[in-house]
């Protein structure tokens, strides 16, 4: 059954989109779960901003009325804003509360059996419905969230894991994935890796790629790759400017966003490092792990530049250093250092917090001229020393500050069990990046993070706007930029016009600064009503930093988390301290003329109705779309029958005629009938009669 689908913009920047099919589980021990009908993606990237909706179709194939858990596998990264559902002949939408979400699922005690648990991965999403689906009936589930997708040298990918093979082998009655780009940058390449794209364009500045299946089995990911032209380098930005009673908040009533990336020149320097690679060599990293985290230190050894110094530091119960301080890269010390990791080998248990307090002050002969570098290996959470994540970051953050040096913390998690919290956490605070990667990635991915360090654009990166007005940017402070990445900004304004961005720091010990005009729109801005939500979700990530460096339980990260509550009410982005809710309003039937909907889209109803051969249905957009728009066609069962699509290219009255047949050409039986047209950015729908 086709999923509905309301497409949003989509937010791009640095890190994963670990998305997938939700699951609805009516008992967690035994593996019993609605059937999943259909699944929908549909994105689009707005210069690489994104808010990514997934939706899905789930049927009762019980032959008793059942209640039911909805669970999403949400990456950590991932902040959802929106969840609504269409059951009963009626849509609803959750709301946000102020507890955390409630984690227990339906039967067996709460426990999972290992499939489910491993497809749901490490922080789920949860929602519990309180009506009974009744038996043959469907439930429409739609998530709405935001993410950052990776972007590296000016390629940008996008991951779905669509292989729902764990949860379900039978077939779905529709896979589709839609990707539609508008970019300032010239899109040089769009390709859906992962199967045989149906439709592909691109005229440079807007590409879309598209692919639908039918009776398939789930069990292929979507993979996504475009490529952007180095020769637009620069700053992007995105703004909207609401009217007082759209702001929550006295922020201000702009909303922007901007993405940066400085061209650096074809300079061949290479910044002069101070490197500290800390390994964990506990028991946990036995096997392919620690073999790997040998090579990668290898290589990081070998690849080193004249004027480099480095160390190695390894631990698990207790911590070894190669040296006692960091010595000059040259061929003796390399090939020591060299059978030194070979001699590296796994057991014990984890210490993280002494091995950062053998680490770091060896950095403290280092001066702010050089890139002092911490690589960090770890594959679980800390089992010795200091174990809880506050005490090991306020641990860090001490000898950090008694080191008087600046140093960037750039740790890689490995397999599932890595503390996420912990890494994404040790990076932000220290000016690096986390990077997560599954049991047989490091060695891979090492040659792609070397060759990024490197070569930096801007360090102790600082921002300034030329007019007043302009406040409350995030992330702050700001990251590193380096050669091939991205930074990606958010913030408020009181005062729209041209504003000067200006980003300040250092490069190979020079002072380094870039410049840029930014349009701060004066008006509403329908297509980027999503920006709001962005600025709340980065807000919320920088006080979530300051909360967990606080430790929780202290007044002052309770007022935090008193703030950060209140951003999530009033701007609908998911917290770890908010959950979704029962609805307080349901929302009318989808094909009632009471719906509130988009006005840039009407339905004008079919033409006869009732109808025995055929009849034509009629529907309007005042807005300048130029795609193909998709009508859905369902039985009073729910059950999907047949797929129109209509070529749409601007404003105008459109038609497209059904002539009674289902999909696989035979003559549909009397009986009512519900159609929903998919315009994108919105659904609409009716309902008709066939009597014969």
């Amino acid at each position: 059954m086709k999923s509905i689908i309301q497409k949003l913009n989509l937010l791009m920047v640095l890190s994963s989109a670990l998305m997938a099919n939700g699951v609805c589980i009516v008992d967690a021990e035994f593996g019993s779960y609605l059937r999943l009908m259909s699944s929908t993606v549909n994105v689009q990237v707005e210069n690489q901003v994104a808010v990514i909706t997934a939706t899905q179709v789930f049927k009762n194939t019980l032959s008793i009325a059942t209640e039911f858990k909805y669970a999403f596998p949400l990456a950590e990264a991932e902040s959802a804003i929106a969840l609504r559902w269409y059951m009963n002949q009626q849509w609803q939408e959750a709301a946000i509360g102020t507890s955390p979400q409630d984690t227990t699922i339906p039967g067996g005690g709460g426990e999972p059996n290992e499939y489910l648990e491993t497809y749901l991965g490490e922080t789920p999403l949860y929602f519990g419905l309180t009506e009974l689906l009744e038996p043959d009936s469907v439930v429409i589930i739609e998530l709405t969230y935001v993410n950052l997708l990776p972007y590296e040298f000016g390629n940008v990918s996008f991951h779905y894991p669509n292989d729902y093979s764990l949860i379900q082998n039978s077939y779905l009655d529709m896979q589709q994935i839609e990707f539609t780009i508008n970019s300032e940058r010239d899109i040089t390449q769009l390709l859906l890796l992962s199967h045989l794209a149906d439709v592909t364009t691109n005229n440079g500045n807007i590409a879309y790629v598209k692919w639908t299946g039918y009776e398939l089995v789930a069990n292929q990911d979507y993979s996504i790759q475009f490529a952007l032209s180095p020769d637009d380098l620069g700053l992007f930005g995105l703004s909207t400017y609401l009217d007082t009673s759209q702001v929550p908040d006295e922020g201000g009533r702009g909303f922007f966003v901007f993405v940066a990336e400085p061209d650096a020149g074809n300079s061949t320097d290479v910044i002069r490092k101070v490197f500290t690679l800390i390994v964990d060599r506990s028991g946990s990293m036995s096997g392919n792990k620690i073999v790997q985290a040998r090579n990668a230190s290898s290589f990081i050894v070998n690849n080193l530049n004249q004027g480099d110094k480095f160390n190695i530091v390894d631990f698990s119960s207790d911590v070894s250093s190669f040296q006692p301080a960091h010595v000059d890269f040259n061929p003796a010390n390399a090939a020591q250092a060299q059978v030194y990791i070979s001699g590296i080998h796994a057991f014990g248990s984890t210490n993280i917090s002494e091995a950062f307090s053998v680490a770091i002050p060896q950095f403290a002969a280092a001066n702010d001229s050089t890139a002092n570098i911490i690589v960090f290996f770890t594959d679980g959470e800390a089992t010795s020393g200091i174990t809880d994540t506050p005490g090991i970051l306020n641990h860090v953050q001490d000898i950090v500050n008694a080191s008087e040096t600046e140093i960037m913390v750039f740790p890689f998690g490995i397999g599932t069990g890595a503390n996420e919290q912990l890494l994404s956490q040790l990076a932000n605070q220290n000016e690096g990046i986390a990077y997560f990667l599954g049991n047989d990635e490091l060695e891979a991915s090492i040659t792609q993070f070397y060759l990024l360090i490197r070569n930096p654009v801007l360090l102790n990166t600082e921002l300034s706007f030329s007019l007043t007005g302009v406040s409350q940017a995030y992330p702050s402070p700001l990251p590193n930029l380096y050669v091939g990445q991205q930074m990606i900004v958010a913030g408020r304004y009181n005062n729209p016009g041209t504003v000067n961005v200006n980003l300040n720091g250092e490069a190979f010990g020079q002072p380094v600064s870039y410049s840029y005009p930014l349009e701060l729109a004066g008006d509403p801005i329908s297509s980027y009503q999503f920006l709001p939500k962005i600025w709340a979700k980065k807000k919320i990530e920088n006080l979530l930093i300051q909360y967990y460096i606080l430790g929780p339980g202290s007044p002052a990260a309770d007022e935090i988390r008193a703030e950060i509550v209140t951003i999530s009410l009033n701007y609908g982005v998911i917290t770890p301290f908010t959950s979704f809710t029962d609805p307080t309003v349901g929302i009318e039937e989808i094909f009632s003329d009471q719906v509130d909907l988009p006005v840039s889209f009407k339905v004008l109803d079919n033409f006869p109705n009732p109808f025995n051969a055929g009849t034509t249905i009629r529907f309007e957009t005042s807005q300048i779309l130029h795609r193909d728009v998709t009508i859905m066609i369902y039985n009073s069962l729910g059950q999907l029958v047949k797929i129109l699509t209509r070529s749409v290219s601007g404003p105008g009255m459109y038609e497209v005629f059904w002539d009674g047949t289902l999909q696989n050409g035979e003559l549909a039986p009397s009986g009512v009938y519900v159609y929903l047209i998919d315009f994108g950015s919105a659904i609409l729908g009716g309902k008709m009669i066939m009597v014969k």
